[in-house]
C-alpha cells in the first residue's frame, strides 16, 4: 500500500475529514511534517481540500530560520499557501512543554484566522509508541497510556499508523528535502533517550515488533478512556445542576461510583468552567478531599477552580460567589438584587379580607409595628434570629439547620428593621410584627425570581 493510500486509510477510518475542508497543516520542516504535507496536497484534488501551511519558529536554536525557509519554499512549489510565526517560548518547567504550548496556541490562532476546520499534525507510529513507553516509565495511568489521540478536535494526526521509515523513503522517492533538527538527539530530553536507546535495545533484545505492541497498548486503553468518558459524561448530565460559573453535584451518588468514573465526573464538570488542573490532580487531590469522612470544612483551589462541600452537595466554581450588599427597601417599593437573581417586593394592603401567605418566599407584617426603614443585605458574622414561635439563635446555626450549602449563606436576603432581622427570605419569618386583631394595614414582602418580576 503506497504512503498516501495509508494516509487516506486512515482519515476514514477516525473520521478526520468528510471532504471539502480547509485544512492548516503544521510543518515544521522534519521528514514527518513535509511527508504529511506531501500526502495531503496528493489526497486534496479527490478530497475537495483546501490547504494552508502554518511553521512556528520557536527560535530556541541560531539557524532556525533555515527551516522556516525549507517549509516555505516547499510549500511554494507544492502551490500551497504557507506562512512562517516566530512564537515565544515562555521560560520555566518542561521546555517542550511550553514549545508545544507556543506552537499550538499559534495554530489555533492562524485556523480561525484562514478559516480551517481541521489542524494536521505529522505525529507517527513511533511517536505513538514513543510516547506510551515514556508514560509507562513516569508511571501513567490508563489515560496515558491511551497516548497520542488519532482525533481531538481541532487536531488531527493523518500519520498516527505510518512508521517514520516509510515516510523518509517516500520522501526519498519524491524527491523532496527536509530538515534534520539537532535537538532531537539531545540526551537530556527523555523522548530522544527513548527514541534513540531503550527502543532499539528492546527491539534487538526483547521483540522486533515493540512499536507495533505499544501502539496496540495505546489502541486498547484509547478505547477505555472513551468508555469512562462516556459513562462520566452521562453520570454529569445525570446529577449535576449547573449554573453561570459553577456546577452542583450531590456527593452520595458521586461517592457510589467506581472512583475512576467520579475522578472523571468532576474533571469533565471542571472542563466546563474552564479548570486546567490534569486528571491525576482531580483523582488524587479532588476526588480524596470532597470523599474523605468528615468532608472538609474549607475550599480547596485546584486548576484555578474552588471544590467546596457542604452537607450533600460539591460545588465546582470558577468565581466566588457574590455577597449581597445593603440595599435600603422602599415601603411600598421594589428593590433589585442581580447577586441571586431576584427582586425584593414590598407592598402595603388593607388587612381586611387578607389572606395570611403560606409560601415560604412571601410573608405578612403588621405594618404598623414594622419599626423604621427596611434594609435587605447578607449574612454577617455575629448575626443572629429570633424566629416567628422560637427563640434567639445563632444566624449561622439556623442556615445549617436549614440546610443551606456553606456557599449559599451569605447570599441568602435578611430584611432588617432597625438592626433586628425580620425575614430570613424565603426560609423564616422573624418575630416581629405580628398580624393581630388589631392589624389595620399588612406590609406584605416577596421575594420574587427577576425573570418574573418583569
Amino acid at each position: 500500500m503506497g504512503l498516501a493510500a495509508a494516509v487516506e486509510r486512515t482519515l476514514r477510518r477516525h473520521a478526520m475529514l468528510a471532504g471539502g475542508e480547509t485544512v492548516l497543516v503544521a510543518v515544521s520542516g522534519g521528514a514527518d511534517s513535509v511527508a504529511l504535507l506531501h500526502c495531503l496536497r496528493t489526497l486534496a484534488p479527490a478530497w475537495r481540500l483546501t490547504l494552508h501551511v502554518l511553521h512556528a519558529d520557536h527560535r530556541l536554536r541560531p539557524d532556525s530560520r533555515r527551516d522556516a525557509e525549507l517549509v516555505l519554499a516547499l510549500a511554494a512549489r507544492l502551490g500551497v499557501p504557507a506562512e512562517a510565526v516566530e512564537v515565544t517560548v515562555r521560560a520555566g518547567g518542561s521546555l517542550e512543554a511550553a514549545a508545544r504550548a507556543a506552537r499550538y496556541a499559534a495554530l489555533e490562532a492562524c485556523a480561525e484566522r484562514v478559516g480551517a476546520h481541521r489542524i494536521a499534525l505529522g505525529h507517527t507510529a513511533d511517536d505513538q509508541a514513543e510516547t506510551v513507553l515514556m508514560r509507562l516509565l513516569e508511571g501513567a495511568g490508563v489515560r496515558g497510556l491511551a497516548g497520542i489521540p488519532a482525533v481531538r478536535a481541532p487536531f488531527i494526526r493523518p500519520l498516527i499508523a505510518c512508521r517514520r521509515a516509510e515516510l523518509v523513503a517516500e520522501l526519498e522517492r519524491a524527491g523532496l528535502a527536509w530538515a534534520e533538527d539537532p535537538t532531537n538527539r539531545d540526551p537530556r530530553f527523555l523522548r530522544n533517550r527513548i527514541r534513540h536507546e531503550l527502543l532499539p535495545l528492546l527491539e534487538a533484545a526483547w521483540d522486533p515488533a515493540i512499536r507495533a505492541t505499544l501502539a496496540r497498548v495505546a489502541r486498547h486503553a484509547r478505547d477505555a478512556v472513551t468508555a469512562l468518558d462516556r459513562m462520566a459524561a452521562a453520570e454529569l448530565e445525570r446529577h449535576a445542576t449547573f449554573a453561570p460559573g459553577t456546577v452542583t453535584l450531590p456527593r452520595a451518588p458521586l461517592a457510589g461510583l467506581p472512583a475512576p468514573v467520579a475522578a472523571e465526573v468532576l474533571r469533565q464538570a471542571a472542563a466546563r468552567l474552564g479548570g486546567h488542573a490534569p486528571l491525576r490532580a482531580w483523582a488524587h487531590r479532588g476526588l480524596r478531599r470532597v470523599l474523605a469522612p468528615p468532608p472538609p470544612r474549607r475550599p480547596l483551589r485546584l486548576g484555578g477552580l474552588t471544590i467546596e462541600v457542604s452537607g450533600p452537595l460539591v460545588r465546582l466554581a470558577s468565581v466566588p460567589p457574590a455577597a449581597l450588599p445593603p440595599r435600603e427597601v422602599g415601603v411600598p417599593g421594589r428593590v433589585g438584587l442581580p447577586e441571586i437573581g431576584a427582586v425584593l417586593e414590598a407592598r402595603v394592603l388593607a388587612a381586611e379580607g387578607y389572606a395570611v401567605p403560606s409560601a415560604p418566599d412571601r410573608v405578612a407584617f403588621d405594618a404598623d409595628l414594622v419599626s423604621g426603614p427596611l434594609t435587605v443585605r447578607g449574612r454577617r458574622v455575629g448575626d443572629s434570629f429570633t424566629a416567628f414561635g422560637g427563640g434567639a439563635r445563632r444566624l449561622k446555626t439556623f442556615l445549617i439547620d436549614a440546610k443551606v450549602p456553606r456557599w449559599e449563606r451569605a447570599r441568602v436576603p435578611l430584611v432588617e428593621a432597625r438592626g433586628e432581622i425580620v425575614w430570613v427570605a424565603g426560609l423564616r419569618r422573624g418575630a416581629a410584627a405580628p398580624l393581630g386583631p388589631g392589624t389595620r394595614r399588612v406590609l406584605e414582602l416577596a421575594l420574587i425570581p427577576a425573570a418574573e418580576s418583569r
